[in-house]
C-alpha cells in the first residue's frame, strides 16, 4: 500500500520558497520576502528535494538557480499554490456569509426579558450582522437547532436537550402570583405544595421550562391540577393573571414591573423550590463561532441586570 499523499507532497510554505527562489534568482531574497532566515530557507529547500529524490536548486557564488527538475516541479508547485489561495478565498467567503447573519431560537422569558438586551449590546460590537430570533418553548429551541435553523438557543428547563451541548448563563426563579383581588392575596400563611398542586392554575403549555420545573416540583405531592387556561407565551399568562382570571406560576424576571406596582402580589410557597438553570445551547460538536461565540460571550455578568454568573465548562447530552 503507498504512504500517504502528504508523506510524498511537499508543504505549501515549502512551495512558495520555491516559487519565491524562482521569482528573485537567489535564496536570501527568497527567505527575505517570506520573512525566514536564509539557513531556514536553505533547510526547507533540502528537506523538500529529498522527500522529491531530486536536486531543486543549484546555489553558486552569483546567486540561486533551478535546475530543469526544479523548472517543471515550479510549475506545478504554481498551480497548487493557486489552488490553495482559491481554496482559502472561498473558505473566508464562507466565514464572511456565517459572520453576516445570526440565527438565535431561544424560550419565551429569555427572549422578551434578557435576550433584547444582549442583542443590543452584541450589535455594538457587529453591526453588520443580521439577526433573526425564533421564540418558543424549550422543545421548539431544541428542535430548531437540530434542524438547522437557528446557530444558537437559550432554554429555560432541568436539563440540556437531547442531542445538544449547553453552558448554564445563570438562574432563574419562578413564583407564585395572583392579582391582589384574588384570595391568596390575603392569606396569612405560605401555601402548601399540596394546595399549589390542586389549584387550576394559568400555565405555559406542555413543553416549557416553566412547566418542567412545575411538573417536577409537584411530581411527590400529587401532581399538578388540570390547567384554569393553558397559553403559548408568558406575556398572555401575565396578562389572564392580572386580570384576575386566576393564579399563576411565572419567571420573576417577567413580573418585576407588575409586582412594583401592585397589579400582581407574590404569593409565598413553603416546602419548594422552585428555580432553574438559564442555559445557552447548540448541536453537539464545534463550539460556537462568529456572532454566536460573541453573543455567547455577552452573557457574562455586568450585561444584563441581575448579574448572570460566568457559564461553567459546557456540558453534553448524547
Amino acid at each position: 500500500m503507498s504512504s500517504p499523499l502528504s508523506h510524498r507532497v511537499p508543504d505549501l510554505a515549502a512551495l512558495e520558497l520555491l516559487l519565491a527562489v524562482a521569482r528573485h534568482g537567489s535564496l536570501g531574497k527568497a527567505a527575505k520576502e517570506l520573512g525566514i532566515t536564509q539557513p531556514a530557507a536553505s533547510g526547507r529547500i533540502r528537506s523538500m528535494e529529498a522527500r522529491l529524490g531530486v536536486v531543486l536548486v543549484e546555489r553558486s557564488p552569483r546567486g540561486s538557480r533551478l535546475t530543469d527538475a526544479g523548472v517543471l516541479v515550479t510549475d506545478w508547485a504554481r498551480r497548487i499554490v493557486e489552488a490553495a489561495e482559491a481554496f482559502d478565498a472561498g473558505a473566508q467567503a464562507l466565514r464572511d456569509r456565517r459572520d453576516s447573519r445570526l440565527r438565535v431560537a431561544a424560550s419565551m422569558t429569555i427572549a422578551e426579558y434578557l435576550l433584547p438586551g444582549w442583542l443590543i449590546a452584541l450589535r455594538t460590537q457587529r453591526p453588520g450582522t443580521a439577526v433573526s430570533l425564533l421564540a418558543g418553548n424549550s422543545v421548539a429551541v431544541a428542535a430548531h437547532l437540530l434542524g438547522g435553523e437557528a446557530d444558537l438557543g437559550f432554554v429555560e428547563g432541568l436539563a440540556v436537550p437531547e442531542g445538544l451541548e449547553g453552558t448554564v448563563i445563570g438562574r432563574d426563579r419562578l413564583i407564585v402570583v395572583a392579582a391582589p383581588t384574588h384570595p391568596w392575596a390575603r392569606r396569612r400563611t405560605p401555601l402548601t405544595p399540596a394546595e399549589l398542586a390542586a389549584t387550576a392554575l394559568i400555565l405555559r403549555e406542555q413543553g416549557s421550562g416553566t412547566r418542567q420545573v412545575l411538573d417536577a416540583a409537584l411530581a411527590a405531592h400529587g401532581g399538578l391540577a388540570a390547567p384554569l387556561l393553558e397559553l403559548a407565551s408568558t406575556t398572555a399568562v401575565k396578562a389572564a393573571a392580572v386580570s384576575g382570571a386566576g393564579p399563576s406560576v411565572l419567571s420573576e424576571l417577567a413580573v418585576r414591573e407588575e409586582l412594583a406596582a401592585r397589579r400582581l402580589v407574590k404569593i409565598p410557597v413553603e416546602g419548594i423550590r422552585l428555580s432553574r438553570d438559564l442555559r445557552a445551547v447548540w448541536p453537539t460538536g464545534p463550539q460556537p463561532a462568529g456572532p454566536a461565540r460573541d453573543l455567547l460571550v455577552l452573557t457574562r455578568p455586568g450585561r444584563e441586570a441581575g448579574g448572570l454568573p460566568d457559564p461553567p465548562r459546557a456540558t453534553r447530552t448524547a
